[in-house]
């Protein structure tokens, strides 16, 4: 399994855009990718402008490959560019510490 979080601070001029963007971005990644098990957004309380974007997938291919090839991933990045702060965009990789207390997913077969 791999997870990325993936934190993001919007342009505030941009809120519109990029949360029409996002969207598009995620229900496509959940609906047409295999390998892609969640995809969640989150936005600050603190922040409405900061977001935390939560991806699980089956593999590490399944992020690099499928997910990263896809259509709507060329044009999220498009959106991403135009509407996320300079220097605004941190990537973090992460796999499950304990993936037998993930009920969700616990029946994935899943690269460890």
């Amino acid at each position: 399994m791999f997870t990325v979080l993936v934190t993001l601070d919007v342009l505030p001029e941009r809120l519109d855009e990029f949360l029409t963007g996002i969207r598009v971005n995620s229900r496509a990644s959940r609906n047409d990718e295999p390998g892609c098990l969640r995809f969640d957004v989150y936005r600050s309380l603190e922040d409405p402008c900061r977001f935390v974007l939560h991806e699980i997938y089956r593999d590490q291919a399944a992020f690099y490959e499928q997910h990263r090839s896809t259509p709507h991933y060329a044009v999220w990045r498009e959106v991403s560019a135009r509407c996320v702060r300079p220097g605004g965009h941190v990537n973090s990789f992460l796999t499950p510490a304990f993936l037998e207390d993930m009920p969700e997913l616990s029946h994935v077969e899943v690269e460890r």
